[in-house]
């Protein structure tokens, strides 16, 4: 599984909207995925105090890491 597939996973089990789900490595940064999620979503994937972000872009860059990919980083934003 790479990187975008398993921010896409771990993303939609947190989400009500999964069809509004977009993830997709930046266009301008390899090292960057971007996260799109609705508005009524955002609170759910950053959780309290950026918990669930925070762990959310662990588990990735881990799996970078054992990969050998390099560091990656994780934008969660809104359409």
């Amino acid at each position: 599984m790479n990187l975008v597939e398993l921010t896409e996973y771990l993303v939609k089990n947190l989400v009500k909207n999964t069809d509004d789900v977009i993830v997709k490595m930046s266009e301008e940064n390899e090292n960057t995925i971007d996260v799109i999620v609705n508005e009524e979503d955002i609170g759910r994937v950053i959780g309290k105090g950026g918990k669930i972000a925070n762990s959310i872009r662990n588990v990735v860059q881990a799996s970078a890491y054992i990969n050998e990919l390099g560091h990656v980083h994780v934008n969660i934003d809104t359409k």
